[in-house]
């Protein structure tokens, strides 16, 4: 119980770098966390304001997105989730927004093509896209796992619907979704100005490796 309590802050607290860094408006996107060592998840009840999102707040469900604990539904994309935690065993935490750059590449059913160092560095490539499904039941996250299968990408964004960041834990997803917005909406404005040349993928490698292996401390 003190493990899940704790899970609920931190994804409560999460759910402010979503509006903070403008990927989201009203109640749209959702974090999620999982559990150590229990079949449970923590989430975003559905439709609920961000300014309303304490960690009472948040719902905590198992990995099939049936309630298990709190006082609302959980959020719409929780069987997408339960999906990714289900046959992603490695991820920690998954995140949704609709961030308008990101949005916009899935919208046209786009990948993001590698041609800044910070893809390379923090996605290792592409970003991906994956197939367009309907919201309601695990469609979407076996999209998300399927697309992300042979990627070393931690984003993958749904035609016609956004992006979908995983992570080791909640924290590292939300991450994902800020530079996933940041280098989406950079490779935009770069096409504006013409084609830019993908990096090669000899250098997509050495560069991921250095930033995974090597940078920061």
């Amino acid at each position: 119980m003190s493990a899940i309590a704790d899970i609920r802050k931190t994804v409560a607290s999460l759910h402010a770098q979503l509006t903070k860094y403008e990927l989201v408006i009203w109640t749209a996107g959702n974090v999620s966390a999982r559990v150590p060592d229990q079949d449970l998840m923590v989430i975003k009840p559905s439709g609920v304001s961000y300014d309303d999102l304490g960690p009472e707040a948040m719902v905590v469900t198992d990995l099939h997105g049936n309630l298990v604990e709190g006082d609302h539904s959980p959020s719409s994309d929780t069987a997408a989730h339960a999906y990714v935690y289900r046959h992603m065993p490695h991820v920690g935490g998954v995140v949704h927004t609709h961030s308008t750059f990101a949005t916009a590449w899935a919208a046209r059913g786009e990948s993001i093509p590698c041609v800044i160092t910070m893809m390379a560095d923090e996605f290792g490539g592409d970003i991906p896209v994956g197939p367009f499904a309907l919201i309601g039941d695990d469609s979407i996250g076996q999209g998300i796992v399927e697309t992300l299968a042979d990627s070393r990408s931690r984003a993958v964004l749904m035609h016609g619907h956004g992006p979908f960041t995983i992570g080791k834990d909640a924290k590292d997803a939300v991450k994902a979704a800020v530079m996933l917005e940041d280098v989406a909406r950079t490779v935009h404005h770069a096409f504006q100005l013409g084609k830019p040349e993908r990096i090669a993928q000899e250098h997509i490698d050495s560069l991921y490796a250095r930033y995974q292996n090597v940078y920061g401390q």
